[in-house]
């Protein structure tokens, strides 16, 4: 038996079209499993994981000592695939994970069907949800919605759509309008919608909600406040909330106005320690001991949300940023709002064949940002370190024996 990691990396799975009928028949000929839960599904450009794992997590704690489970299926991992695809917050075991692959991989070749490695996941998640009789899936697209691989789902009472902004416009759109309408194509028909009346694309979305009879969900209202922890205000109440960053607000907005919205009766002591409990890693993760901050971000917004959590919270300290990013991704303007005189710039070469090289850089940057390889040795010292671009290099570099958080 081939393990999943090699199945699912194997060449020819990766830059498939998006589209769903290469999913829709592998699905039917596995009966369908999708359709025995029920899914929140999320889309949005930034700020997808962080609803997704916070919504997971109340849920979890609301149906704490039942038989009613949660599954939880993200994307890109960190370190292995198994990160993916949760039930209750336990990672799918590996043999299940080879067997699924497996199993699913023999049964799209005996009937000419070439999954990517994203659509193989996919249908490998919805099959272990189905066997572990899972009852709510919080479900991440991985790229757009119309045409992504979740979007085969029936079942699915709520949609929520994060910030919206330009990246993977080759395949998504050139537009806010364009990109904000392939999102939107996951809502369903006579479903509730959560979207932010600030988000860019909240007109397109609204058009979409009304031609499919869906109706938009009014916001809860939030606030953010960090003191000696992170709280989150809401209906009067204060909570201790784990995850760092004013952008957190909206998320946290959204996640529990759908949650409200499921109407399954979420208790008090759930949110709190959802609340509480909740973690998404790699996101605006900081390590006093070190003083280290990573952070996930990798498009401009998700760099600009950053950039101010680092002016809010770490101001007039001089700062090592390391930044590495795909050639997909536009760097330039990422670099261009993280540079500033004050601190220093070095650039992360990592093991992705996406990843953009430094011979690759316009001069400009080759002058601030300073090629370098990271080790225990780099981590050391009294400044803050500041690592960012690509999950995919946050995970090649930290998964490391050699580097511990």
């Amino acid at each position: 038996m081939l393990k999943a990691k090699d199945i699912l990396t194997s060449c020819e799975k990766f830059h498939i079209t998006l589209g769903l009928e290469r999913i829709k028949r592998i699905m039917e000929l596995l009966d369908n499993p999708q359709d025995t839960f029920k899914s929140i599904h999320i889309a949005g450009t930034n700020g997808k994981g962080s609803c997704a794992a916070i919504i997971n997590q109340i849920l979890i704690e609301n149906f704490k000592n039942t038989d009613t489970k949660i599954g939880l299926f993200t994307s890109p991992h960190l370190f292995s695939y198994n990160e993916r695809i949760k039930v209750n917050n336990e990672k799918i075991p590996d043999y299940i994970l080879d067997k699924l692959a497996n199993k699913i991989n023999d049964t799209a070749k005996q009937n000419n069907i070439e999954l990517s490695e994203f659509e193989l996941i996919t249908a490998v998640a919805f099959f272990y949800f189905y066997i572990k009789k899972v009852s709510y899936v919080v479900l991440e697209v991985g790229l757009g919605g119309k045409f992504d691989a979740t979007n085969i789902v029936r079942n699915s009472p709520i949609q929520i759509i994060t910030t919206i902004d330009f990246d993977h416009t080759d395949r998504l759109g050139s537009t806010i309008e364009e990109i904000a309408a392939q999102k939107a194509g996951i809502i369903k028909s006579n479903s509730k919608v959560v979207v932010s009346k600030s988000n860019p694309g909240y007109n397109t979305i609204e058009k979409a909600a009304k031609e499919k009879k869906a109706k938009i969900v009014e916001l809860k209202k939030v606030e953010i406040e960090q003191k000696d922890k992170n709280y989150a205000y809401f209906d009067n109440k204060k909570f201790v909330f784990s995850l760092l960053g004013a952008h957190q607000k909206e998320n946290l907005a959204l996640a529990l106005s759908a949650v409200f919205n499921l109407d399954i009766g979420i208790n008090e002591d759930a949110l709190e320690k959802g609340l509480k409990n909740v973690k998404w890693p790699f996101r605006n993760q900081y390590n006093k001991e070190k003083n280290i901050l990573i952070d996930g971000a990798h498009n401009p917004s998700g760099i600009q949300a950053l950039k101010n959590f680092l002016d809010e919270n770490f101001k007039n300290i001089k700062k090592k940023i390391y930044f590495g990013c795909l050639k997909t991704k536009n760097h330039k303007t990422m670099m261009d709002i993280l540079i500033n005189k004050e601190d220093e710039f070095y650039f992360i070469e990592f093991n992705h064949q996406s990843a953009l090289l430094y011979d690759e850089l316009e001069e400009k940057y080759k002058k601030i940002f300073t090629k370098t390889l990271i080790n225990e040795k780099t981590l050391q010292g009294n400044e803050l370190k500041v690592f960012c671009g690509s999950l995919y290099m946050l995970g090649e570099i930290f998964n490391s024996k050699n580097i511990i958080l």
